[in-house]
């Protein structure tokens, strides 16, 4: 049986926040995009084209009331729009990379952390909603580790 799930980047309201405040926030750098891929944003769930502008921040991508509490450097671009995607759309900015995937359940408690290629992660996904506690997965970098978005089960 399939399960559903939602990828979501960083909601619309943060990432407004985050333009707007950045000049003020203590270790922010403006960058000019040099490689692609390079600087996936959060935000719109790709990566930056070549000189195209991003900030590199620091970013709380787990607030919750658990020990996992946690936050991490990522890139937002300075100029996109968020990404809308379907119910079990991938975006194409996790199909190349080597990606951490870290398992919560309703508690924000880590229950489980995978290793997988993104051209593998459907599949992962598909395994890891299998168990009923698994409520929603973060997705890293697997090398630098940096946080790029959330996927939801879909109910």
């Amino acid at each position: 049986m399939k399960i559903d799930f939602q990828v979501e980047g960083i909601p619309r309201y943060e990432a407004e926040a985050l333009l707007q405040t950045a000049e003020s926030m203590m270790g922010t750098k403006r960058l000019r995009v040099d490689a692609k891929p390079g600087y996936p944003c959060r935000f719109s769930l790709a990566d930056a084209d070549i000189g195209e502008e991003v900030l590199l921040l620091s970013y709380e991508h787990h607030a919750v009331a658990s020990p996992y509490r946690s936050s991490g450097p990522i890139f937002i671009r300075t100029s996109t729009t968020q990404a809308t995607l379907a119910p079990n759309e991938i975006p194409k900015m996790l199909r190349h990379r080597l990606l951490s995937l870290r398992v919560y359940d309703r508690e924000a408690m880590m229950m489980a952390a995978h290793t997988a290629q993104g051209t593998d992660l459907e599949s992962f996904i598909q395994r890891i909603f299998e168990d009923p506690i698994a409520l929603y997965i973060q997705v890293h970098n697997a090398g630098p580790g940096c946080y790029n978005c959330q996927i939801n089960r879909v109910n």
